[in-house]
């Protein structure tokens, strides 16, 4: 397995630097660094207080922590978020939650989404005239449910 570095930066003296829960985890734990109240139904823009610098050739998802999830409803609107390698800004998650009933704090040094990075091919966009066939063909979303 090829390591990769990845420079991070904080913003905010309270940031928290992201890790693995376990060795094998894909995900590195992102936090928040502020308060943030979401009731029923709404969403806000997490600030984490890092920056980083994605190698080129990879890209960063930013994707829902599956405890909050479960326990609070709680995810992200844009699932998974994308961090393009070009991206010096701070990482920002925009949460939401999905209870219909309960409002939930987010408090600074919360787990509050995992950052996984990822190799990306270089594309090389081809036009043709026609598709190769493949075995699902032009059938859509839930064509394999049965």
């Amino acid at each position: 397995m090829n390591q990769v570095e990845l420079p991070i930066r904080r913003l905010r003296p309270d940031a928290v630097v992201p890790e693995r829960a376990y060795a094998g985890d894909a995900g590195l734990d992102l936090s928040s660094c502020a308060r943030v109240e979401l009731a029923p139904g709404e969403r806000a823009l997490v600030p984490t207080g890092l920056a980083v610098a994605i190698p080129e050739g990879y890209a960063g998802f930013v994707q829902p922590r599956s405890g909050l999830a479960v326990k609070h409803g709680i995810s992200i609107v844009n699932t998974p978020g994308l961090i393009d390698s070009g991206y010096r800004g701070e990482l920002q998650v925009a949460l939401l939650n999905t209870d219909a009933r309960e409002p939930f704090t987010v408090e600074p040094g919360m787990r509050i989404a995992q950052l996984v990075i990822v190799p990306l091919p270089a594309v090389e966009l081809v036009e043709v005239d026609e598709l190769p066939d493949g075995e699902r063909g032009g059938r859509g979303f839930g064509s394999s449910s049965r």
